[in-house]
């Protein structure tokens, strides 16, 4: 199972199992990562610009004669190139629930509550100093734990825990309360 630099579990064998397309890839295939961040990696910004900013994992042929995914700044030269060939994939997860359990997220506006919900990063820097592809999900408080300090993975197919959602429903209690119509006859005598 994948390690955190200080030796904890992440939950995974294999972070790249639970990501969906590169944060990266617009709608058309193009890499925008090439496009707006050209200083961070000059060189692969200027094949990405001579492939017109095709990704060459979803569009192999974009290496434009080479070997599919054979581009210099590219891990992996083999014919069906992967996220993981890219150097610059980064894959966040954007729904607001727990991947282990379920549990929802309920914010507060206006509140210094922690929230319910917690990113948790899949990969790390093998070295401890290399960046790592950033591959991150979000787990509730308690999964977060239990995946951190056991051998509870996040395939784990578990309810939420209890206390979480006591949380989930006392945060939607004070939220539908604040909802609530209330007359200024009401609000006076309460006073």
């Amino acid at each position: 199972m994948e390690k955190t630099p200080r030796g904890t579990s992440v939950g995974v064998d294999d972070p790249y199992s639970f990501v969906g397309v590169c944060d990266y890839l617009t709608g058309e295939g193009k890499c925008r990562y090439a496009y707006d961040h050209y200083q961070h990696d000059p060189e692969f910004a200027r094949e990405r610009a001579h492939a017109d900013y095709a990704c060459f994992v979803v569009d192999p042929e974009s290496e434009q004669g080479d070997a599919a995914g054979s581009c210099t700044g590219c891990s992996g030269a083999d014919a069906d190139p992967e996220w993981a060939d890219c150097p610059h994939f980064r894959s966040r997860n954007h729904d607001h629930e727990c991947v282990r359990c379920g549990l929802e997220e309920r914010r507060m506006g206006q509140s210094d509550e922690r929230p319910l919900l917690e990113e948790h990063h899949l990969s790390y820097a093998s070295d401890g100093r290399t960046l790592s592809h950033e591959i991150t999900v979000y787990l509730c408080r308690w999964c977060h734990a239990k995946v951190h300090s056991s051998w509870a993975r996040i395939t784990d197919d578990v309810a939420p825990d209890p206390e979480a959602i006591g949380a989930r429903e006392g945060r939607r209690d004070r939220e539908l309360e604040e909802l609530g119509f209330q007359t200024a006859a009401e609000r006076t005598d309460r006073e």
